[in-house]
C-alpha cells in the first residue's frame, strides 16, 4: 500500500468556461471523487487537497456586489475549504461503498510575512474576463490583473508555505486510516507575530507548493497533482509540443514552464523529489492510477530511481 498526497487542482474541480455553480461544481467533483476511490480500491491511502482559486474569487465578488468590504481572504480561503471539502467528502462516500472514514480539516498555513510575494501578486482568482475587462475591474476596484492563458484574471499575492499548522493532527488521523481531505487551496494563510500568536493575512496560497510539503511531512509514497492536461508539455502551445513522461528535477531545472500555470506544479514537483526522492505526478485526473503505475502523465523522480520500472511501494 503507498500513502499517495493527491491535489486536485482548481481547473478539476471547475474546468475552464464552465459556470461557477453548486450544481457544475458538484458535478465535477462527483467525477473526481470516482477516480479517488479507484485508487483507494487499489489499496493506496489517501491525503487530498484541492484548489479554490475560482471560488475563492468568486465569494470576494459576491462580497463587494452586496455592498459590502467583504471578508479578507484568509476567510474565504476557510470557507472555500469548507464548502468544497464538504462536498468532496460527501462524493467520496458515495463512490467508495466499502467501510471508509473521511474527515475535512480546516487547515492554516504559517508563511512569511516579508515574502517578496506580497510586493508582486501573480496567483490568479476569480472567473476569467476580457482584457478591456479586467483592465476597468483594476481601475475600478484596485486589484491586480493579469493574462492567463488566452483570457485575464485577478491576481493576488501567494506567498511562499513555511509550516503546516495542524500537521501533527493530520498525521494522527492518517495513522488511523482516516482519508483526510485538507489544505484546500494552499490551506489558510497565517503569520506568526512577535508574541508568538497567529494572525490571518491577504493571500492565496499556491496549492501545489503547500500540498508538496503536505506530503513530504506526511512521508508520502507518491505526490501526486491532477489536473485538466495529461502532461507537462515542452513548447506547449506549439506544434512541435512534447509530453515529458520520466524526467528528473535535474531535467526540468533546464526548462521554462509558465509560471501562472505549469511553473508552480513543476517547481513543486521538483522539491518534494529532491527532500523525499519519492515519485511526483502531473496529469489528468482520469489517469491517476495509470501516473501512480508510472504508465501515464509526466512521472519526476530521483535520477537514481529513473529506469526502475513500476508504481512506489
Amino acid at each position: 500500500m503507498a500513502r499517495v498526497v493527491v491535489a486536485l487542482g482548481g481547473n478539476a474541480l471547475l474546468r475552464r468556461g464552465e459556470p461557477v455553480s453548486a450544481a457544475t461544481q458538484r458535478d465535477n467533483i462527483r467525477r473526481a471523487a470516482k477516480a479517488l476511490a479507484q485508487l483507494m480500491d487499489e489499496g493506496h491511502q489517501l491525503v487530498i487537497t484541492h484548489g479554490n482559486g475560482p471560488q475563492v474569487g468568486l465569494l470576494a465578488l459576491q462580497g463587494e456586489a452586496a455592498g459590502k468590504s467583504g471578508f479578507p481572504l484568509d476567510v474565504l480561503g476557510a470557507e472555500t475549504e469548507g464548502m468544497i471539502g464538504y462536498v468532496l467528502q460527501q462524493e467520496l462516500d458515495n463512490a467508495h461503498p466499502a467501510p471508509a472514514r473521511f474527515a475535512t480539516l480546516l487547515t492554516q498555513v504559517e508563511v512569511d510575512p516579508h515574502d517578496a510575494a506580497f510586493g508582486a501578486p501573480a496567483k490568479p482568482v476569480g472567473p476569467v474576463y476580457s482584457e478591456a475587462q479586467a483592465r476597468t475591474l483594476k481601475q475600478q476596484r484596485g486589484w491586480a490583473v493579469a493574462r492567463d492563458g488566452k483570457a485575464w484574471r485577478r491576481v493576488v499575492a501567494s506567498p511562499r508555505p513555511l509550516r503546516i499548522l495542524e500537521i501533527e493532527v493530520i498525521r494522527l488521523l492518517v495513522e488511523q486510516g482516516v482519508t483526510v481531505i485538507c489544505a484546500g487551496g494552499g490551506g489558510i494563510p497565517v503569520v506568526r507575530r512577535a508574541d508568538g500568536t497567529h494572525i490571518g493575512v491577504e493571500a492565496v496560497i499556491d496549492k501545489d507548493h503547500a500540498s508538496g510539503l503536505l506530503a513530504a511531512e506526511l512521508q508520502a509514497n507518491a505526490f501526486l497533482m491532477l489536473t485538466d492536461v495529461p502532461a507537462v508539455f515542452t513548447d506547449w502551445g506549439r506544434p512541435d509540443q512534447r509530453a515529458l513522461g520520466d524526467v528528473t528535477p535535474q531535467d526540468l531545472s533546464a526548462m521554462d514552464f509558465a509560471a501562472g500555470s505549469m511553473g508552480p506544479k513543476v517547481r513543486a514537483a521538483c522539491d518534494f523529489v529532491n527532500r523525499t526522492g519519492a515519485l511526483a505526478g502531473i496529469g489528468a485526473l482520469d489517469d491517476a492510477s495509470a501516473i501512480l503505475a508510472r504508465r501515464a502523465g509526466t512521472r519526476v523522480v530521483a535520477a537514481e530511481t529513473l529506469n526502475r520500472p513500476g508504481p512506489p511501494g
